[in-house]
């Protein structure tokens, strides 16, 4: 099956690729399509809904790109903050930068102690045969905590801060592999690959 996964994000690309290696899938990018960006992208991830924002993903790029599609939208949620960032992650500074996200997100929960500072990733999937298909939706999940200092230089958005009792570590500390077994993003997309492959049987 010939999937177009709608991201133009490096770190979600690389996660993506890696979670779809040695399964009978053609997992292509917009890049590789030679889909250049265009001004509307910016509007498809502007709901405080992550399956709105997943969908409309999935479906923008099933229409330009003319394949079964598949986007997610992910975000943390930290309970002290009343789930904030969520949706809002990627966009959570005026700038959305990765330092920059990270330096409020900190500054925010200055003061709170580390029990209170619980928190989890979300990531949810949406699947779309055609661009007018009724999508198919997946969700995960992952527990865990913000420390008070980053750790690890791995992974992307907020994993040198998130730790994992799981894995004993921050997500910029895990190894990639370690990482994928109990990421929200991992549990979502193995789920979505369920699903897909029972399609396909």
């Amino acid at each position: 099956m010939k999937l177009l996964v709608g991201t133009r994000s490096p770190g979600k690309t690389r996660e993506i690729r890696e979670l779809f290696a040695g399964l009978p899938f053609e997992v292509s990018f917009p890049a590789d399509r030679l889909l250049q960006p265009l001004p509307e992208e910016a509007d498809l991830e502007r709901s405080m809904s992550y399956v709105e924002n997943a969908v409309a993903k999935a479906r923008y790029y099933a229409m330009r790109g003319g394949l079964p599609a598949v986007s997610d939208d992910s975000g943390i949620e930290v309970d002290a903050l009343g789930g904030a960032p969520g949706p809002r992650s990627a966009r959570w500074s005026a700038s959305g930068g990765d330092v920059e996200n990270n330096t409020l997100l900190l500054k925010q929960l200055s003061g709170v102690p580390q029990d209170k500072r619980t928190a989890r990733y979300r990531c949810v999937v949406a699947f779309l045969a055609t661009a007018s298909s009724v999508p198919e939706i997946v969700e995960a999940t992952c527990d865990g905590f913000i420390l008070t200092e980053p750790r690890g230089t791995g992974g992307f958005g907020y994993d040198p801060l998130f730790f994992s009792p799981e894995l004993n570590m921050t997500f910029g500390e895990a190894p990639a592999a370690s990482k994928h077994r109990v990421s929200h993003r991992g549990r979502a997309f193995r789920a979505l690959i369920e699903v897909l492959l029972r399609r396909s049987t």
